[in-house]
Formats: structure tokens, C-alpha cells, sequence
């Protein structure tokens, strides 16, 4: 098919994406522009590799992400198109040049896993790990939900209030701390947040001057970096292995540079699933004392631990008030509740009260209360009992599947707890080139370079479980199977 206009892309290798997804997020932006309109015929996938000096490979996979978000659509013989079910945006581009001034906005973070992506039907979608909001108990729900709408109209409580939490969520939580992970906390040392990731950004807020290093581990969690990054931090990396984080390689850091904090996930490591080893724990909380640095321990996801009990946190120690220890109810309950908390001494904690009354004055408390009393009525551990259960078994069928279908491809040690699993790709396998071939069938996974800070290629994938049932298991690591085949 003859088209008469060039599609004019540019590839960085500043940019921090990778090269199929700068593709894709070009052309969605030449759509949104208008300069694409419905039913336009796109360039060939090998036309459009020559100009652009790329592999075809990597045109395909960001062709076949195009689609699965339906921005294009192919049709055999004919090509690819942009989507005829879209509105035409080029009347909207002309009024809005006409109309507006483009804002002084600071450029922001362009990592793909900070932008928000709506599901799409029939997409099995194995994500970094999140849970299964269908599990919920509904009716207990709606019952705490009542009964705290109730009881904080009544009481005359829904004005303004603590920017640290409602005292009966602080608690609640800070029982569940002394009690089940072996900390010694009151609620003064506690500030309630919206989700862990909150309390990641509250801790880099109050740690974090402009210029400050603070180090993460090499694969790690994308928006902690970011949080620390926006505050201003200069980001350094340290090596991992299968222990958990390389601590003479932390030392010899912390001789070169000043080290702010370190960020670590020692429980469940994100993305390798790794549990950092006691001895490894011990040497960390030396260094924090010896460098006089902060340790932010993130544990998101301490209660699914299948193999044996749950290590004790680094916060359970004697640590002199050097670890900031955040958690969340999310991963028990759903992600959209957005119930975390961040443990740490009672400055530390004001100073996070007076963060939180710049971003929204304070957290919703009905939702608060809500929770507080399921956690007082036994609901929430009896809510955790049953959805072990089912997270265990999906885990079990994992990787079974995974070792029947799969040995060919990848290796991976089960991991002990968590909600994902960590898979090697065997030499010769590029994981850019399955993660395209997935997309064609209907199954989305997490490359392991979008968790590196480095744009070195990682040949593994972040295998979330927790989200899909049985059936999508099976279906999902089949098709797997038949991207490593190429088929």
C-alpha cells in the first residue's frame, strides 16, 4: 500500500525507555496530536526499521503493544492502522494551539511502569505481583465501611483531623507490629499513609536534601527511585546476589560517597523475590551505624510467606532509630483502599505529619476506621487465613506449570513468599523478542530490565501470580510457551 507521508520518530538512548516502547509512545502521541487520524495506514514494519535503524523485531513489539492498548489494528494482507473506534483528535489539536499556552511544567519521570495502563480484555496480564481484589470480603467491608460512617457522623468526627491517622487505625496497626513482627512501637511512631508508595515518598521527603546519595540495589523498585529522584537524590546502585544485597560492595560504596539512606526490600527482594540472610541483615544495620545513614525497609507484602514463619523486619532490631519501616494493608486487602503506614521515631514522624498536611491535610478516615475495626473484630487475619490458602495454590500451580512447560526456556528458585516469581531466561533467548511474541497472545509480562537502574539489558521476567485464578495460570504460561517458541 502506498502511503504518502514519512513518520518522522526519534530513538534516544537517554531516554531510559526501551527502544520498542519509545516507538510506541511516539506514535500515541502523533495520534493524540491529530496527525494520525482514525483509519490512517501505518508504514510497514520493515519500512519503518530501515528508517529508523532498528531490528523489524522491535517494530513488531511496539506495533503489537500499539494494538493490544487499541491504538492500531491489523488487518491481514493490508497492514496496520490506526484505530477507526478512536476520536478524530485533529480538530481538538487545532482548537487547543489556538486556545492555550503550553505550561511551565518540570519534566517529570518517563520509566513505563509509572504510567498508568487500563486493562485490556483478554489480556492475561502477569503483573509485578499484585493481589486479587475479587477475594475480598465484600459484606464484612461494607459492614466496617457502615458502621464507620455511622459512628463518625454521630460522634461529630468527620471534620479535620490527625495528619498522622485516626488513633484507632495507629492503634491497631501498632499491636499488630509489637505482637506479630516483633517491634517495640507506640502510635507516636507511626504516620498512616495511602499505600506503601506514599510512605516510600513521605520517607524521601524527610530524609532527602537536594544532591543527597541514596543507594538501591541494582534491579529494584521503580517508583521508590523515582521518589527519592524527584526530591532531589543522586541515585547509586549496588550489587545483589542470591543473599540479598552485596554488603562489602555497600561498604566500598559508603568509602567513596556520603551515603542519606539506603532503600531495600530485605523480606520478599523486589523484583528477585531474594530474602536477605540474617547475616547480611546484621552487617547493613553495622554499616547504617558505622556511615551514619538511614535504612528505608519496605515490607510489602510480609504476611505471604509460604515456606516457613516470616523473618522479623530490620525495624524489629535495636537499631537506634536508623530504619524507617514501611508497610501496607493494600497487598491484604486491595490496592485501591490505600491503607500503608511508616514506622520511625516520633520526630521523624511529625515531620511526615507536616509533609502530609502539605499533600492532602490528611487520609480518609472513614476508610481508617473502617479498616481499624477489622482489624480489632479478627476479620483482617481471618481475611489473610483464606487468601493464603489461594495465593499458596496458585503459587504451587505455577511452578508447576513452569516446570513442565517451561525448562526448556527459563530457570528460577521458588521463592518462599510473595506474590511473583522470578524467571532466567536461558542463553539465547532475548526477552524483549518473548515479551513481543506474549503480546500477540493475549498475555502481557514485565521484561526484568524495566526494574534495572542501568540500561543494560536484564534477561528475566517478573512473573506475577497473585491477581489471576487457576485457568488464567494455564492458559497464560502456554501461550508463554509458545512466544519462547516463536510461534
Amino acid at each position: 500500500m502506498l502511503r504518502s507521508w514519512s513518520l518522522k520518530l526519534t530513538i534516544t538512548d537517554t531516554s531510559g525507555l526501551p527502544v520498542y516502547l519509545q516507538i510506541a509512545q511516539q506514535i500515541m502521541e502523533e495520534i493524540q496530536r491529530g496527525r494520525l487520524a482514525p483509519s490512517t495506514a501505518m508504514p510497514g514494519t520493515r519500512e519503518l526499521a530501515e528508517k529508523l535503524n532498528v531490528n523489524r523485531k522491535t517494530v513488531i513489539l511496539a506495533y503489537d503493544e500499539l494494538i493490544a492498548q487499541g491504538w492500531l489494528v491489523s488487518e491481514q494482507r493490508r497492514g496496520s492502522f490506526v484505530s477507526a473506534n478512536l476520536p478524530n483528535f485533529s480538530t481538538q489539536a487545532q482548537t487547543s494551539k489556538s486556545s492555550h499556552q503550553p505550561a511551565n511544567v518540570v519534566e517529570g519521570p518517563t520509566h513505563p511502569l509509572l504510567n498508568y495502563q487500563s486493562p485490556v480484555d483478554g489480556v492475561i496480564d502477569f503483573n509485578d505481583g499484585i493481589p486479587d481484589a475479587r477475594l475480598i470480603p465484600f459484606n464484612i467491608l461494607s459492614r466496617a465501611f457502615r458502621h464507620a460512617l455511622i459512628g463518625s457522623s454521630k460522634g461529630k468526627s468527620l471534620g479535620y483531623g490527625d495528619p498522622r491517622g485516626t488513633l484507632a487505625l495507629r492503634q491497631s496497626i501498632a499491636t499488630m507490629l509489637n505482637m506479630e513482627r516483633g517491634l517495640s512501637v507506640d502510635i507516636d511512631q507511626i504516620c498512616i499513609a495511602r499505600g506503601s508508595q506514599m510512605g516510600i515518598f513521605l520517607a524521601a521527603r524527610v530524609l532527602t536534601r537536594p544532591n543527597d546519595n541514596i543507594v538501591v540495589e541494582q534491579l529494584s523498585y521503580p517508583a521508590a527511585k523515582e521518589a527519592f529522584r524527584s526530591c532531589g537524590a543522586n541515585i547509586l546502585t549496588v550489587k545483589q546476589d542470591k543473599h540479598g544485597i552485596d554488603v562489602v560492595a555497600l561498604e566500598k560504596l559508603c568509602q567513596q560517597h556520603p551515603i542519606r539512606a539506603i532503600y531495600v526490600t530485605p523480606h520478599h527482594q523486589f523484583p528477585t523475590t531474594v530474602i536477605m540472610t540474617a547475616e547480611r541483615r546484621l552487617k547493613l544495620l553495622m554499616l547504617a551505624e558505622q556511615y551514619d545513614f538511614t535504612i528505608v525497609e519496605d515490607d510489602y507484602d510480609h504476611e505471604f510467606h509460604f515456606s516457613y514463619h516470616p523473618v522479623f523486619p530490620l525495624a524489629s532490631t535495636n537499631h537506634g532509630g536508623r530504619v524507617i519501616y514501611v508497610g501496607s494493608l493494600s497487598k491484604v486487602l486491595a490496592p485501591g483502599l490505600r491503607v500503608g503506614y511508616l514506622v520511625a521515631t516520633p520526630s521523624l514522624i511529625d515531620r511526615c505529619a507536616q509533609e502530609v498536611m502539605l499533600i492532602d491535610r490528611q487520609g480518609n478516615s472513614i476508610t481508617e476506621l473502617a479498616v481499624a475495626e477489622l482489624m480489632h473484630s479478627g476479620e483482617i487475619k481471618r481475611h489473610i487465613r483464606r487468601t493464603f490458602k489461594v495465593y499458596n495454590e496458585r503459587r504451587n500451580l505455577l511452578i508447576a506449570l513452569i516446570k513442565k512447560e517451561l525448562r526448556e526456556y527459563v530457570t528460577f528458585d521458588a521463592p518462599d513468599g510473595g506474590l511473583a516469581i522470578w524467571l532466567r531466561l536461558k542463553e539465547g533467548y532475548d526477552v524483549e523478542q518473548v515479551a513481543g511474541q506474549a503480546l500477540k497472545h493475549h498475555v502481557r509480562i514485565l521484561p526484568g530490565t524495566l526494574f534495572s537502574e542501568t540500561e543494560q539489558s536484564v534477561h528475566a521476567i517478573r512473573l506475577g501470580f497473585g491477581s489471576l485464578t487457576t485457568a488464567e495460570l494455564e492458559k497464560g504460561v502456554l501461550a508463554l510457551k509458545t512466544a519462547f517458541m516463536g510461534g
